[in-house]
């Protein structure tokens, strides 16, 4: 089987593809792509996996990541890095002060690119946000929103959950796209 590159310099993602990626060879290639402006994730990690390829020059995948709060009529999107390193998970908070409407949703897009052919996969994760800031740092963190988002059925943070339930989480109730992306591997070689 091929070896294939994550080049990421996100500590959280990266935890996350060992556990998720246990049947994939892959080597984690530690840089920070430039990312453009942009709202499309899909775009994003399309630019990302092509800038990748032209630096390891080996199949290899990017992952992007965005958040859509429905009553903020999707605010931040893409943009999560800018929001966060502008007004921060508190201010997210203080945007929703007295909005009953929480709903809110992790999307993800993982890129595939071997020098020819370039392939997506999707990933979608449902919640609600909190309103106040919950739980405690762990490896596994992408983001700080992981101590204001609650999943679908769950009155916990991803912050607040074991390793185990976040794990339990994604194989039943979302659409990872790690997992996506794995399940196309195997059956690909």
């Amino acid at each position: 089987m091929e070896e294939v590159i994550f080049v990421t310099h996100n500590k959280g993602k990266i935890v996350s593809a060992k556990k998720h990626l246990k049947e994939v060879n892959f080597k984690i290639y530690e840089y920070e792509l430039e990312e453009p402006r942009s709202d499309d994730i899909r775009y994003i990690s399309k630019y990302k996996v092509m800038e990748a390829y032209k630096m390891v020059n080996k199949p290899c995948i990017s992952l992007d990541c965005g958040f859509w709060i429905d009553e903020l009529k999707g605010f931040p999107k893409a943009y999560v890095n800018f929001a966060l390193e502008t007004i921060g998970i508190n201010g997210i908070l203080k945007l929703m002060e007295g909005k009953e409407k929480r709903s809110c949703r992790f999307t993800e897009c993982l890129s595939y690119y071997d020098g020819n052919e370039l392939h997506q996969f999707m990933g979608k994760h449902e919640g609600n946000l909190t309103n106040e800031v919950l739980g405690k740092d762990t490896e596994e963190k992408w983001s700080n929103l992981w101590y204001i988002f609650k999943p679908l059925g769950y009155d916990k943070t991803l912050a607040q959950m074991t390793s185990e339930e976040r794990t339990n989480r994604i194989k039943h109730e979302s659409v990872d796209s790690f997992n996506e992306f794995a399940k196309w591997y195997r059956n690909k070689n």
